[in-house]
């Protein structure tokens, strides 16, 4: 988008209008080339978005593998300390004295029993998971690799042409500078959005066998030689467009 310098100095309206036109003219070959990368800066985002994606989502599931496989050592210590338990218990029961203190310890090793079977079941519920979650981050980091082959093309395709257009760019928005100093702060405000309201990007047109250039609706006679004289800026009632004299009819 075109951005006013900030030096002043005091043009003409016919001035600003023919500065105008010129930076249309700029501003319409940087549109052109801009088409010629076509899709492609949207499409390197769109992969480059989607490969962050599936990188978060990746070291998320590490993450939740690692938690699970920490549990899973976790209920493996407890099985071995609730066997412990149990074969400390039995060995208590062959000292008792009574059987309230035979039932008392038997119902100790039930319980561990307990513990130990639903110990079991979460490691098998954990191993599920595990074995999930790798197959998932594996289809990720499959899918990254395929990704990464298409962003690396894409990019070099990209990167070729902005090489090739890099120093017409580069002189287009000299160019384009340059007629900047002659437009003012309310109209180079105007043109810019004009230019991001309509179709073509084109907010500066001439009048073309009687009709205004851009959507080509005729254009009074009267209403013409006021865009000729240049001492105002004449928009388009249809369009909104800014209309301009073609200098090589002049």
């Amino acid at each position: 988008m075109a951005q006013k310098k900030t030096t002043e100095v005091d043009y003409s309206m016919h001035d600003k209008i023919i500065a105008l036109y010129e930076l249309q003219k700029i501003d319409s070959k940087i549109d052109e080339i801009n088409k010629i990368k076509g899709e492609l800066p949207l499409e390197v985002q769109d992969l480059e978005d989607e490969v962050a994606g599936l990188t978060t989502r990746i070291e998320n599931i590490n993450a939740e593998v690692e938690e699970l496989t920490s549990l899973t050592k976790q209920r493996k210590r407890e099985i071995e300390e609730a066997k412990m338990m149990i074969a400390k218990y039995t060995e208590q029961q062959n000292n008792v004295r009574n059987n309230r203190e035979y039932d008392a310890l038997t119902k100790e090793i039930e319980y561990q029993n307990l513990e130990i079977e639903l110990a079991e079941k979460r490691l098998k519920e954990y191993a599920a998971e595990i074995r999930n979650k790798k197959r998932i981050a594996e289809e990720a980091e499959a899918t990254v690799a395929d990704r990464n082959i298409d962003l690396e093309a894409k990019r070099k395709e990209l990167d070729g042409i902005e090489a090739e257009t890099a120093k017409e760019v580069e002189a287009l928005h000299a160019q384009e500078v340059k007629a900047q100093e002659v437009i003012d702060e309310r109209l180079l405000t105007a043109y810019n959005r004009i230019r991001s309201n309509v179709r073509n990007g084109l907010a500066v047109v001439t009048i073309k066998r009687d009709a205004c250039g851009g959507c080509y609706n005729r254009i009074p006679p009267q209403r013409q030689a006021e865009v000729r004289q240049g001492k105002k800026v004449i928009v388009c009632e249809y369009c909104g467009r800014i209309l301009v004299a073609d200098p090589e009819e002049e």
